[in-house]
């Protein structure tokens, strides 16, 4: 980790970013090592960080001391900062000449509102640029080997908002969820523990196999994610006994199967590899 610290504070590219100006960067899904090279030499340049709460005490190390640093997380259920005043915010900082980094985690046009912001910037006049980030699902699928296309399964994803609001608009018309699994497409969604119970009621409404595989990821791409296995119709229980705070996102397809039987094949390479091992040092 410390080699990714010094080549960001240290190296010499051209991030883009002028006193005055706004990045939207994406922080990746999880730890720092997540974060592309580019992500990481802008952070270490700003000296006006607003950052989010999915963003990790790692990544936050890139920034240097004298940089200005708001918090301005958003969570289901708890008291949130304001999107006109997070844009008001950002606005004031890069008048006052700051070098201003809005730090969202995954990718800012991943349902980050990346754009909404830069617009509002651009109508008063402050010019403002994107850095990708890693976006959940990928970084999701990868850390728990879960192929989000597979031959004969799967050939495409389909990326959905969990909110509530999402929910209510698919509750209205089955054919929604119909369009979805006619699609042949693995279904993801962010922000939906919470909508799992709706989220199953209308993929079922439309006909979806009630044993389809189901994978909520905790802290996705961190060094304490959990996965939990279920099915369509086991979902809103299986929702119910996450007790954890943080992020969750859900995989709905067959290639969750898929990944539930390679990750099963890794874990029995290592435990024989760990039995191996003990019985050298005997």
């Amino acid at each position: 980790m410390s080699h990714i610290l010094n080549f960001a504070k240290n190296n010499t590219i051209n991030t883009g970013l002028m006193a005055g100006e706004v990045a939207i960067v994406g922080a990746g899904c999880g730890e720092l090592e997540l974060m592309t090279i580019k992500a990481a030499n802008t952070v270490s340049q700003a000296t006006a960080l607003v950052y989010d709460s999915l963003v990790s005490h790692d990544i936050l190390t890139l920034v240097s001391a004298e940089c200005e640093r708001h918090f301005v997380g958003k969570r289901c259920g708890q008291p949130s900062a304001k999107q006109d005043d997070i844009n008001a915010l950002l606005l004031a900082l890069a008048l006052k000449g700051k070098k201003v980094v809005r730090l969202k985690g995954g990718d800012p046009h991943i349902f980050g509102r990346g754009a909404e912001e830069s617009l509002y910037l651009a109508q008063h006049g402050v010019k403002s640029h994107f850095v990708a980030g890693v976006t959940a699902a990928l970084g999701c699928a990868s850390s728990s080997h879960i192929p989000l296309t597979y031959r004969g399964v799967a050939r495409s994803v389909t990326l959905i908002t969990g909110t509530k609001q999402s929910a209510q608009h698919y509750d209205k018309s089955a054919r929604q969820w119909l369009a979805l699994l006619q699609a042949e497409s693995t279904l993801v969604f962010y922000m939906g523990k919470e909508q799992a119970p709706s989220i199953s009621a209308g993929l079922l409404a439309a006909g979806c196999a009630p044993q389809l595989g189901v994978a909520f990821v905790t802290n996705g791409g961190r060094r304490n994610q959990i996965i939990r296995y279920t099915t369509v119709a086991e979902m809103p229980q299986q929702a119910k006994n996450i007790i954890s705070s943080g992020p969750t996102l859900m995989i709905i397809g067959e290639v969750v199967q898929v990944g539930h039987e390679l990750q099963t094949l890794i874990e029995d390479i290592d435990n024989k590899s760990q039995e191996a091992g003990y019985a050298k040092c005997e």
